[in-house]
């Protein structure tokens, strides 16, 4: 496509610039495809706002183009319950794709959509229908380059090749501190091209459209690469504090905006006006986008009379639902199988998952070997010429990068063909906490295969050995955070995450060996938490998760020696277990004897579920593991002297002991 500036463009981006200054106080334009009617369709071009603080102008295109945002949504920019917030978010504001605003996120995240479109068009395009050929724009400033997280994105997406890739670096010099060079110096282009990426200068962003168009030309015409644009602009243009740091954050004085009306032309005594001839020309650009899609149909319609079984695969895929019967190769296992480390088990999950959901794209950051995330016939996502792979692979190597793999992973969900799922050591999705959040923030379905999840994995250490993050990712709304204790319990989670469409995961997996439970099963585990060994009238009951559920189940044999009786439950997921029934989840933790908790972690959150808490509140040790276990008293012996004083304690004091369930249930129905 040839992109020839009109004189309505100028007015345009006039008008943006005003309405901008009303809010306050060409993002998409004519080289995208999408329609605004239907803000889904799977092949529309790809948009995303990585500097999020500058999303009025983004609200602006969405309303101009005819998305679900009105001019009252304009006017209440920032308000309480507007679809226009602070900054973009996914799943709230029709027309935006991705949660933006922590920076470079959403730079990492058009790396994802990018990766998904390369895939799709892989798996699904044939010759004559060319169904995935979209392009993928992100706008991006000095903030965004300065982030860790758009650095390994970038180097990512140089090796990958991903020349549906399109960025605009806006180069105006300023960040929130003032002027950039009190921080930042160094030469952006030259660290893209030593990236492999194509670079291509624009010097008048403010005013030399033409420019603009024939950057974006060249980088559609770039076949092995993704693009840098590196548009170099004056922030707050036309505004009396123009190229200052007062223009990155704070609305106009009412003066200013007066002369900046008065300059581009408009009536500085109105508000939020829209030139018919701006209006007329958004309108073409959706209509053209609507023509684009309605051809699109036409396409698909007869790319199913050819392909019948990849058309309904699409659909399937698109409407997010899951394949008939696919949860019945999840494998089963009963106390005469094995003992095996989570790690392997989840292992023997995700080939099983690979054959039945084929949307489904591993990865790991560098530590394959470790993670255990690929399946023996998977093939790796790479450039063909490289020689490494295709792009139809389904397994991503993304490097030393958590960061950015938790935020790529954002956007293959978020292009709506993919479940992603990566791996690292669980200690290590603390590097990628940013992206994790906005996971659970934007409700998209990412799975992160966190294994090593404990002091179970020995001599690497303190620095290794995660004791809080747990407690940190329980923390989080919407996310699930899973712990399980034997291979039904692994399969459990997997059914739960690949089930849960609209909330992130996260599976810790051990590095040691478990056996499996005596009344362990997928149906029970995913309910988040249940029984493993019964007992009436039991003096104690004993809660716990992943490696020391075995552990405590033989403390609950020691008590037994004793003439102690003990109840043992594990508790693998918090959040899924808080989703049940009150009845449930007081039969699982009832009232009358104590509660102890035990996790190999802090004791963090655990006052919502025991009275009681045997844990490490302190950082880890260098030691094989067994050794490990001894020094924290995390043995069963250890586990049943802890038991033994709770219920001293408790029987010396008298007092009638009420499940913490029930006390939290009564708290929020007087309250």
């Amino acid at each position: 496509m040839t992109f020839t500036p009109q004189e309505v463009d100028q007015t345009a981006v006039d008008t943006i610039r005003v309405l901008a200054a009303d809010m306050a106080s060409g993002v998409r334009n004519a080289f995208m495809v999408c329609d605004p009617k239907d803000s889904h369709w799977l092949n529309r071009d790809r948009f995303v706002l990585s500097n999020g603080h500058a999303c009025c102008l983004q609200y602006i295109i969405l309303y101009l183009l005819g998305y679900k945002v009105t001019l009252d949504d304009l006017k209440h920019f920032r308000q309480l319950d507007s679809l226009t917030p602070g900054h973009p978010e996914a799943n709230h504001t029709d027309g935006v794709e991705v949660s933006t605003g922590p920076l470079g996120q959403g730079f990492a995240n058009a790396v994802g959509l990018a990766i998904a479109q390369k895939n799709a068009a892989a798996q699904f395009n044939r010759d004559g229908f060319e169904l995935f050929n979209n392009s993928t724009y992100v706008f991006l400033g000095d903030g965004c380059m300065m982030e860790g997280v758009a650095s390994e994105a970038a180097s990512l997406a140089g090796h990958l090749r991903l020349n549906n890739l399109i960025a605009f670096y806006d180069d105006n010099k300023i960040s929130i501190d003032g002027d950039i060079s009190c921080a930042f110096t160094e030469d952006v282009a030259l660290r893209f091209k030593s990236y492999e990426w194509n670079v291509v200068y624009v010097g008048d962003g403010d005013k030399d459209l033409k420019s603009i168009y024939e950057a974006i030309e060249q980088a559609k015409a770039c076949q092995d690469k993704p693009t840098l644009i590196n548009i170099r602009t004056t922030i707050g243009f036309g505004s009396l504090q123009q190229g200052k740091q007062a223009t990155h954050g704070s609305p106009l004085k009412d003066d200013d905006v007066r002369q900046v009306k008065e300059k581009f032309g408009f009536n500085p005594d109105e508000k939020f006006i829209l030139p018919k001839e701006v209006a007329d020309a958004y309108h073409s650009y959706a209509e053209r986008g609507g023509q684009a899609h309605a051809e699109w149909n036409k396409l698909f319609e007869a790319y199913g009379e050819k392909y019948p079984k990849e058309k309904a695969e699409i659909e399937r895929r698109a409407a997010h639902k899951l394949p008939e019967g696919w949860e019945k190769s999840l494998p089963t296992f009963t106390p005469e199988d094995k003992a095996a480390a989570t790690r392997k088990l989840s292992e023997g999950v995700l080939t099983k998952l690979s054959e039945t959901l084929p949307e489904l794209l591993s990865g790991s950051a560098d530590l394959t070997g470790s993670n255990l995330t690929r399946w023996s016939e998977a093939t790796d996502f790479q450039p063909p010429a490289t020689h490494l792979g295709d792009w139809n692979g389904r397994y991503i190597r993304y490097g030393v990068r958590e960061h950015a793999m938790g935020a790529v992973m954002n956007g293959l969900h978020a292009y709506g063909m993919h479940i992603p799922t990566a791996g690292t050591f669980l200690n290590f999705v603390s590097y990628g906490l940013g992206a994790v959040r906005l996971s659970a923030l934007s409700k998209f379905q990412v799975i992160w295969v966190a294994t090593h999840d404990s002091i179970g994995l020995g001599e690497d250490g303190p620095t290794h050995q995660p004791i809080e993050t747990a407690a940190a990712l329980r923390s989080i709304p919407n996310l699930d955070f899973w712990r399980p204790a034997d291979g039904n319990e692994v399969s459990a989670a997997y059914k739960v995450a690949i089930e849960s469409f609209s909330t992130p995961s996260v599976l810790a997996f051990t590095r040691q060996g478990l056996p499996h439970l005596e009344s362990s099963s997928i149906e029970k585990a995913s309910r988040g938490g249940y029984v493993v060994i019964e007992e009436e009238n039991a003096d104690v009951t004993i809660v716990s998760t992943g490696s020391e559920v075995s552990i405590s189940r033989d403390a609950v044999k020691l008590l037994k020696e004793k003439g102690i009786k003990a109840r043992l439950v594990s508790l693998p997921c918090f959040t899924v277990f808080d989703k049940q029934p009150l009845d449930y989840r007081h039969k699982v933790l009832p009232d009358g004897h104590p509660i102890l908790s035990v996790e190999a972690y802090s004791t963090f959150g655990w006052g919502k579920y025991a009275h009681v808490h045997h844990g490490i509140n302190r950082f880890g040790v260098s030691a094989p593991y067994q050794d490990a276990y001894k020094y924290f008293k995390m043995t069963d012996s250890d586990i049943a002297e802890k038991a033994v004083k709770v219920i001293d304690h408790f029987k010396k004091a008298g007092t009638p002991l009420v499940s913490p369930l029930v006390l939290e249930a009564k708290f929020l129905l007087e309250n």
